[in-house]
């Protein structure tokens, strides 16, 4: 039945993806097609509905360091902030960048260590904005409270993503990654959701009945109703009702319509869960607002911050290579050669210098969750995702959009983060299986990665007065730096990958390349869709010193995308598989 319903889409639509015969998981729109403006509308509804989750987890969570639990309102203009930076990066980043329909959001791997750097004593939120009949939100002791915490985040913030831009644009991005394999992404990346169990386990602790049934409604909606198709009306060119696996792609959205009312009683327990808590925000908010720089105040800079978040960008880079691969193979594009990957880099760089600027307390990243609706909805096409973009500025322009958001019960987000932290916890320890486990030098390695990236920032969480070099700014550092959690996992993983003798196959590295090359081998095409627009690609070739430029667009693509991640042994090799497998396609 999908493969009748693809089938007539593509006659339809009339789609230029050439799929073979005997691959059926050819995009129906490849990276450059264009789909009728009504299912381009639907698509980019859809991307902004699946990321929506994962990007308002953000300022909730941050609005804890932040001292602003009980100020739903600023609240509200913090998402509506991230959701407008969001939308700005994925043009940015869809135009001029990678040029894959990559949605680009807010990142976790910064929130730990933006965490931690509130979690420092000069930062640590007073006792009294713990109590809400205590808080006045328009006092000028709370905002002076609230707002010295943002800037000092915004200025580290800032600084940081310096390092993303230089490595990006450098080029650098190619020369790091020859050093950081399996066994250091995946305590790195486990650890950003096993970092916030606390967070997720105090939020689902204010009414357990409710957390769990939205846990349970999100699983049957994901995992066993994934496959059960919805007719919802299309126009194919005749009214008529076609089938979608809707509560495949928007589990996250269909449960929260099953929150909209009142659920619990007035008692103290269970009070969090009421939908009227926060609904003097959707009172108060304007209808419409625009974000804008320094609309906090001037940021400052910390020493600790900065190197803290240097340690979470560290992170996001790693992963945003993976997903420009994968984003790549879904789409029907050709694996992305150097110049690309290097700008993709760099303009998620100067997305989390705008974000710091804006003062959403995060960065940016490419968005894992809507590149797997890539692989739901078969469409790769590029203007969806720039559609996508300009209805998230859109919705960060509307102050209600984002004073809603705030209304969501305590538990429901409870359950959802126990879920949502869980997948990414797991997402990093699937890293493990390009290598060898039965290997007790990697069996090492991770383990002990983990363990101490649990123990350590505990212990240093309950005895901080034990960390004392007698120079302040050393010590505050030193506190950020080993009480984030992914930053002392991913740090012993690297150290001891890199230094205990292995080889490349236990290591896990030539697995991945392996996986990239055969990504590259599955799709046709050619590298002009990685070209800059506006013919800026037509100007540079016909420059001498575009050589030298490592994110520009050379004209031997081929050879450059070969050379990006091949090994030499493969190089000479005319009987490689992946060699034979592009000459049968």
């Amino acid at each position: 039945m999908d493969e009748q319903v693809k089938g007539e889409a593509s006659k339809t639509f009339g789609s230029s993806c050439v799929a073979a015969e005997d691959n059926r998981n050819k995009p129906t729109y490849c990276v450059t097609d264009v789909p009728p403006w009504y299912f381009c509308i639907f698509l980019a509804l859809q991307h902004y509905l699946t990321a929506f989750g994962g990007i308002i987890s953000i300022p909730l969570i941050l609005s804890e360091g932040l001292c602003l639990q009980h100020d739903s309102l600023t609240q509200s203009r913090l998402i509506n902030t991230i959701f407008f930076v969001s939308g700005l990066c994925t043009i940015l980043q869809v135009t001029f960048g990678v040029r894959l329909p990559i949605l680009q959001g807010g990142t976790f791997s910064l929130l730990t260590p933006a965490m931690a750097l509130l979690s420092v004593p000069e930062l640590k939120c007073p006792a009294w904005t713990q109590n809400s009949t205590l808080v006045n939100t328009s006092s000028p002791v709370f905002i002076e409270v609230w707002q010295t915490r943002i800037t000092t985040l915004q200025g580290s913030i800032m600084v940081a993503s310096v390092l993303q831009v230089l490595v990006g644009f450098s080029g650098l991005i190619g020369f790091l990654m020859r050093f950081i394999g399996p066994l250091t992404i995946a305590p790195t990346v486990s650890l950003v959701g096993l970092s916030l169990y606390d967070s997720a386990g105090e939020k689902a602790g204010s009414h357990w009945a409710i957390s769990v049934l939205t846990m349970t409604l999100i699983i049957l909606f994901s995992q066993y109703l994934r496959r059960v198709p919805i007719p919802v009306p299309a126009y194919m060119p005749v009214c008529s009702l076609a089938t979608h696996h809707l509560l495949k792609i928007l589990p996250i959205y269909f449960q929260k319509l099953n929150f909209q009312y009142d659920l619990t009683r007035k008692s103290q327990y269970g009070y969090l869960a009421r939908t009227d808590v926060k609904g003097n925000a959707l009172i108060e908010a304007s209808w419409f607002i625009f974000p804008y720089p320094g609309q906090w105040g001037i940021p400052t800079v910390s020493l600790a911050g900065v190197f803290g978040i240097m340690a979470g960008i560290i992170c996001s880079m790693i992963e945003s290579v993976g997903d420009y691969h994968t984003c790549a193979r879904l789409s029907g594009a050709p694996r992305p050669p150097k110049h690309a990957i290097n700008r993709g880099i760099g303009v998620e760089g100067i997305g989390s210098l705008l974000a710091g600027a804006f003062g959403t307390g995060n960065g940016t990243t490419s968005f894992c969750e809507n590149i797997a609706a890539l692989d739901i909805t078969k469409v790769g096409s590029r203007t969806v995702i720039l559609l996508t973009g300009f209805f998230m500025i859109l919705m960060g322009m509307l102050g209600k959009i984002g004073a809603i958001f705030t209304t969501i019960p305590t538990p429901v987000l409870g359950g959802m983060f126990l879920i949502m932290f869980g997948v990414i916890s797991a997402a990093g320890i699937s890293n493990l299986q390009y290598t060898d486990m039965n290997s007790s030098r990697n069996v090492f390695i991770f383990g002990f990665s983990m363990f101490s990236a649990l123990v350590i920032p505990n212990w240093i969480t309950k005895y901080p007065s034990y960390l004392q070099t007698g120079v302040k700014e050393v010590d505050q550092v030193l506190t950020t730096l080993l009480t984030t959690n992914m930053f002392v996992g991913g740090f012993l993983g690297f150290f001891l990958d890199n230094t205990i003798p292995g080889t490349k196959l236990e290591r896990g590295l030539l697995g991945l390349e392996k996986l990239q090359l055969e990504d590259s081998g599955s799709n046709l095409g050619t590298e002009e869709v990685y070209n800059l627009p506006f013919g800026i690609t037509s100007y540079l070739r016909s420059q001498s010193w575009v050589r030298y430029i490592p994110f520009c667009p050379r004209e031997d693509h081929k050879s450059q995308s070969e050379d990006n991640i091949m090994p030499q042994s493969q190089k000479s090799e005319d009987s490689s598989p992946v060699v034979t497998k592009q000459t049968a396609v």
